[in-house]
């Protein structure tokens, strides 16, 4: 699941570090019956920018999901 996410958009930094994590509170409905959505967690050696990005298969459900809105980009 690993993305390209360098460098860095706070520092430009290129000394990252991911994990794989599960926490189902935060992307409710994007899982299965058995299993939970899962997170990459990122975060920069260099000034410590964290950042989460959502599993494939929890991202391809957003569209048909009751669980969440999809945003206006215009902000209107």
């Amino acid at each position: 699941m690993i993305r390209t996410a360098a460098p860095c958009p706070n520092c430009s930094g290129g000394t990252l570090y991911a994990t794989t994590v599960e926490m189902p509170y935060l992307l409710p409905g994007l899982g299965d019956f058995f299993s939970h959505a899962h997170f990459q967690v990122v975060v920069c050696a260099n000034c410590g920018l964290t950042r989460l990005f959502a599993d494939e298969e929890a991202v391809a459900k957003l569209p048909e999901s009751k669980d969440w809105i999809r945003l206006d980009p215009a902000g209107g």
